[in-house]
């Protein structure tokens, strides 16, 4: 008998996968393979598929057509992979005390790490005395993802965790995750609209565009291949010609445009600035005006 590994375990699979709703398409024809343990980031516009993509892969809802797999067994509604923990931010909890609601995540799961939970609740000022529905709208979906990130479970779905968080909470919650992935290596696959945070923390990049993958990298690989190349016209456009242009501005006969390809060399007659995260994304999923 072969036996398989850590990573092969926790391998997370969509081959070729469509879910449709009546005659609308969430997910059209998308493959993707996650192997390595890390923060991955999840990006896409309102409707892409986002939430779609992450139900498929807890075996909330199940593909039309394709497959779907975790550690080599395939995910379906009667066949939930037990590796893998998803929650929304908005999800209803029982309307008890938070100290009660941690303690049946431990009763239905012996890998859930109380211990990890009560001081994550102490570091967020969970009132732990409180009942679930007396908490304001962030604190609901702190006490959610706490349950999440204490599970134990190998990989994390977290869609829209920090929905609701204020700026403070939000910087301890990267800090938790990225704790917590360094002291047990797991895959955590976030989705988020809070582009510029996020990129701090994660480390592969993937982006879903009406239902289909539009780009899987690592965030580095984006630091080395976006940047905007900006100068007169004409110059812009020949420095740039033949390489994949993203999105471009203009104003007058100044020309700016947002490359993700090869780095040019550095020149005179034009100037190379890094492009963001988020510009990046803009360009890449935008319409012809780069709108979200």
């Amino acid at each position: 008998m072969i036996k398989l590994n850590a990573v092969e375990l926790n391998t997370v699979e969509l081959s070729a996968v469509t879910r449709r709703y009546g005659k609308t398409i969430g997910i059209d024809g998308l493959s993707l393979t996650v192997s390595e343990p890390g923060i991955y980031c999840l990006l896409g516009r309102n409707g892409a598929g986002k939430t779609t993509l992450m139900k498929l892969l807890a075996g909330h809802i199940p593909a039309s057509s394709g497959t779907v797999s975790v550690g080599g067994k395939t995910v379906g509604a009667l066949a939930m992979p037990e590796n893998v923990h998803f929650v929304e931010s908005a999800a209803p909890q029982f309307n008890v005390r938070l100290e009660t609601l941690f303690g049946y995540a431990q009763a239905v799961n012996q890998n859930f790490d109380m211990a990890f939970a009560l001081e994550m609740a102490k570091r967020f000022k969970l009132d732990l005395r409180k009942k679930y529905k007396q908490l304001s709208f962030g604190m609901k979906a702190m006490a959610n993802t706490l349950i999440a990130m204490s599970s134990g479970k190998e990989i994390l779905l977290l869609d829209e965790p920090v929905l609701g968080f204020d700026p403070v909470m939000r910087k301890a919650f990267y800090d938790m995750l990225f704790e917590s992935c360094a002291q047990k290596p797991k895959i955590v696959i976030v989705s988020t609209h809070i582009i510029d945070e996020i990129e701090k923390v994660a480390e592969r990049l993937i982006i879903i565009d009406k239902g289909r993958l539009a780009l899987f990298c690592g965030i580095n690989e984006v630091d080395e291949k976006a940047y905007a190349v900006t100068g007169p016209a004409e110059q812009v456009k020949a420095a740039t010609e033949g390489l994949r242009v993203i999105g471009e501005t203009s104003a007058g006969k100044f020309l700016s445009r947002y490359i993700y390809d090869r780095r040019i060399p550095e020149s005179d007659t034009y100037s190379i600035s890094a492009l963001g995260l988020q510009d990046f994304f803009i360009g890449l999923v935008g319409d012809e005006k780069g709108a979200m």
